[in-house]
């Protein structure tokens, strides 16, 4: 049995990525093929190109008019024009050839009339060479159109064209064979069993690859065998430029592929302090390079930006894909290791003049933070952490003319906040919708410390029996305020569908496991208001202390029995089909600074807020009322 992959040291980042450069310098050399010029766009020139001929080809007219001999047109003017002859003249239109005698063109709107068929009056003089085309005026043949190293434009095509030239030499985009592994892989589509996860790495790295200028070729999973996988990577290593391999980098029994390309080649470095990545593998076999790829999303995702793109540049020879650098404000401490360079998605918004990073999740599975990060906020190996409210240098992933246009919202969540996203930028182009969910409180925290332009709340003062804008007086002393109306909703249990446990109400849940929301969030108060009333201890709830960050969070574990109950509203039980008990109603608003209601891209979700669509989509969803959505209720604190 081949040995477990044990690394003891893992390299800092920067000296991986010279390590396996300088590994690979003998061999990284971009070759190159001839392809015709209408099928060039995006390609790299290996060479020069040069006209091969003159654009015009010849003298030609630039005007619809007539061609003259500018010499005979002396004196001619409004007060005396002058009448030519043929053949003194000769009709020409845009493009025609301008021969000896003929110098210059008169345009026909500068053709007083014509006496007859072989007589015209001119009312203006014309100067040599006016309105003609010399030859080689846009192109001289034998001269440079494109250098080498140019990426080629659709502007280009057309120029290379009238030189022409119908072929050129172009870097060849480096093939790339992608590997995913694992005996629990299976396709997308294929019936699932337990313990089976749907392979979808190697599509992403797959679309990664063509992004940066390479020809991939998807593999199906190669199971966890040993002598399988090592005949795999002979083959690829023999005909491919470059191998991406997915998973069994790491030191789980299975996890062969350092071992596999130790025996075939030349293992550069087992191990990076990077994070999430960290069991990175950098190789080369037969002169090519193969890059052993984390299995978690997240990681996979680093490990091509950090360590395959680079080299698939210089394969390639194309522009790397560099993602910007811009500062932003942190809303949220980040603690982190001496160990690693961390990588933390982050959604990012300009509020107020300036850009604010939030935090999403860190674990290296967590793909959907991918989707949904803006850039990432880069933790040095030598940091312990960053402060909230510290400037901090952020990678974009997104163009910052599209964050500049996006409604932050931090707070409560709803479902409705996903239907917002997607009807704001169809509804109205350029303008988005980011929204954080970290509760009701921290929401209104977040909106204090001028980090979000909005936060959805639904906070029940005990003292008045009102929703919200109590809350606000409390918090916001002295600033103008307001409430965009946002939705009536019902609260209530969510239970298995059929309740096979027969809960009645909040009483019953001494007797089953529950699972609740996080501290600060509107659904967790409300709990805990009710309980409070109904004299039941926090300590009598099995389960009470086991938090989720959403309503459909609650809903997943109830519905994969990891739960018996959960209070959340009824759109998420509905979305699940699970069954649901009415506690109560609530109102879910957002909370914003006055100031910010002139905003365009605030007005463009206050519409969105207010159109049929999304009362369409509220229907569909169910529990919810929506009377009052989109107007606006100001709170002078």
């Amino acid at each position: 049995m081949p040995k477990r992959n044990l690394y003891l040291k893992s390299l800092p980042v920067e000296e991986a990525i010279t390590r396996f450069q300088d590994a690979l310098s003998p061999y990284l050399k971009a070759k190159s093929e001839d392809i015709e010029v209408i099928r060039a766009l995006d390609r790299i020139t290996s060479e020069a190109v040069y006209a091969r001929c003159s654009s015009p080809l010849y003298n030609c007219a630039a005007m619809d008019g007539i061609a003259v001999i500018s010499d005979r047109t002396r004196g001619a003017s409004e007060t005396a024009p002058l009448t030519l002859k043929e053949p003194d003249f000769v009709a020409v239109d845009t493009g025609d050839p301008i021969r000896p005698p003929y110098d210059a063109v008169i345009m026909a709107e500068d053709i007083l009339e014509t006496v007859e068929d072989n007589a015209v009056t001119i009312r203006f003089a014309a100067s040599p060479w006016q309105h003609v085309r010399p030859v080689g005026e846009d192109i001289v043949s034998g001269e440079m159109i494109l250098p080498g190293g140019h990426q080629i434009r659709p502007v280009d095509i057309g120029v290379l064209l009238s030189g022409g030239i119908t072929r050129l030499s172009v870097y060849i985009r480096p093939s790339v064979a992608v590997i995913p592994t694992g005996t629990e892989m299976i396709e997308p589509g294929e019936e699932m069993v337990e313990g089976s996860i749907i392979e979808s790495n190697s599509r992403m790295l797959e679309a990664l690859v063509r992004h940066s200028g390479g020809e991939p070729e998807r593999f199906s999973p190669v199971p966890d065998e040993y002598e399988r996988l090592k005949s795999t990577l002979q083959d690829v290593t023999g005909r491919f430029d470059m191998a991406l391999i997915i998973a069994g980098t790491s030191a789980g029994r299975d996890d062969y592929t350092a071992s596999i390309l130790r025996e075939l080649g030349n293992v550069v470095v087992h191990g990076v302090n990077i994070k999430p990545g960290k069991p990175v593998i950098l190789a080369v076999v037969n002169g090519k390079p193969v890059i052993g790829v984390p299995g978690y999303p997240v990681s996979a995702y680093l490990a091509y930006e950090t360590f395959a793109a680079p080299v698939l540049s210089r394969l390639s020879r194309s522009p790397a894909h560099d993602m910007p650098i811009v500062k932003a404000t942190l809303t949220r401490k980040l603690v982190s290791s001496l160990k690693h360079r961390e990588y933390v998605r982050v959604k990012i918004g300009q509020v107020g003049g300036r850009l604010v990073a939030s935090p999403l999740a860190r674990g290296a599975g967590a793909a959907m933070s991918l989707v949904r990060a803006d850039g990432f906020c880069i933790i040095g190996q030598d940091e312990e952490g960053v402060h909230s409210g510290v400037s901090v240098d952020v990678l974009l992933c997104r163009r910052l003319s599209d964050l500049q246009r996006t409604v932050v919202s931090v707070g409560s969540h709803d479902l409705i906040l996903d239907v917002l996203s997607d009807l704001m930028p169809r509804l109205s182009t350029g303008s988005y919708l980011s929204s954080t969910h970290v509760g009701s409180m921290g929401g209104l925290l977040a909106l204090k410390n001028g980090e979000s332009h909005i936060a959805p709340v639904h906070l029940l003062d005990e003292d008045t029996g009102e929703y919200n804008i109590p809350v606000l007086k409390k918090l916001f002393t002295g600033k103008k305020m307001a409430l965009i109306k946002g939705v009536g909703r019902v609260q209530g249990l969510i239970v298995q569908k059929g309740n096979p446990l027969n809960i009645g109400g909040l009483e019953d849940l001494t007797k089953c496991r529950y699972i609740n929301r996080q501290r600060g969030a509107g659904t967790r108060l409300l709990f805990d208001s009710k309980l409070k009333v109904m004299g039941i201890p926090f300590a009598d709830i099995p389960g009470y202390e086991r938090e989720a960050a959403t309503h459909m969070a609650v809903a997943a574990a109830v519905k994969n029995a990891d739960a018996d109950a959960g209070l959340g509203i009824f759109s998420a039980a509905k979305a699940m089909e699970l069954d649901f008990i009415p506690v109560g109603e609530e109102e879910y608003d957002f909370a914003i600074p006055a100031e910010f209601l002139k905003l365009s891209h605030i007005q463009d979700f206050i519409k969105a807020l207010q159109s049929a669509e999304f009362l369409k989509n509220l229907k569909a969803l169910g529990g919810y009322a929506f009377d009052c959505c989109g107007e606006i209720i100001p709170v002078d604190c």
